[in-house]
């Protein structure tokens, strides 16, 4: 099965947030190193149970999701576009973030919402979307199956993704979806693991191309691309 292609932003693969994310996944997806032991107080055995999707998709912020490229389209050219694009914008400001409870799951967010990030992330799912090749039906039908508004299953018939636009909201998963039992405990771990991290404003800086080699398998982060003041 061809492999897919996913437009994220990650931060920086030596910097000290992306190093606790990844230990806290247990996975690494820049170079392939797995994490064991405890972290911040849970038994590493019940954290992988709690962030199995997560630990596969690895540490990331979705822009442009999970694609099959289209026909007639090549790595290389999806690689150059990026150059390219990323050549033409600058920064942008993403501001204080926080830990928050999203559907079920916990991510770290921004602590508002921006308007210029919104914009960004928007021009680059339109940009983008010429390399995407359909969605199956199966995949459709997969996705319509956990619930969407009308709106997003316009927005997913359009773009293959239900939450762009003004559906976007920027998130750094860290767990699946957490019944009652684990909510409140693994909360609080997170927060004691990311918090002093999340005391800075941050900065969308680049774009991080992430591959799926075979459906199923574990993402991986394959290259960076920066983003230069025009």
């Amino acid at each position: 099965m061809a492999a897919r292609y996913a437009i994220y932003h990650a931060p920086m693969a030596t910097g000290a947030l992306w190093e606790r994310a990844s230990t806290w996944l247990g996975r690494d997806a820049a170079n392939g190193d797995v994490f064991e032991g405890p972290v911040a107080g849970i038994d590493r055995d019940r954290l992988l149970n709690l962030t199995q999707s997560a630990n596969r998709y690895g540490f990331h912020a979705t822009i442009k999701a999970p694609m099959a490229l289209a026909e007639g389209a090549l790595p290389e050219d999806l690689h150059a576009s990026l150059r390219s694009f990323t050549a033409g914008h600058a920064p942008v400001e993403m501001g204080a973030m926080r830990l928050a409870l999203i559907d079920g799951f916990i991510a770290i967010v921004p602590g508002e919402r921006r308007e210029t990030l919104q914009d960004f992330a928007a021009r680059v799912v339109e940009e983008f979307e010429p390399f995407r090749a359909p969605m199956s039906l199966k995949d459709r039908a997969a996705r319509v199956a956990k619930g969407l508004t009308p709106r997003q299953e316009e927005l997913l018939d359009g773009y293959g993704y239900p939450y762009v636009f003004e559906q976007f909201q920027l998130h750094m998963t860290l767990t699946d979806r957490l019944g009652d039992a684990d909510r409140d405990e693994i909360f609080a771990a997170a927060s004691t693991w990311f918090g002093p991290l999340l005391e800075k404003p941050m900065v969308l800086d680049s774009l991080t191309l992430f591959e799926e080699p075979e459906r199923g398998r574990p993402f991986i982060r394959t290259a960076d691309f920066a983003l230069a003041q025009p």
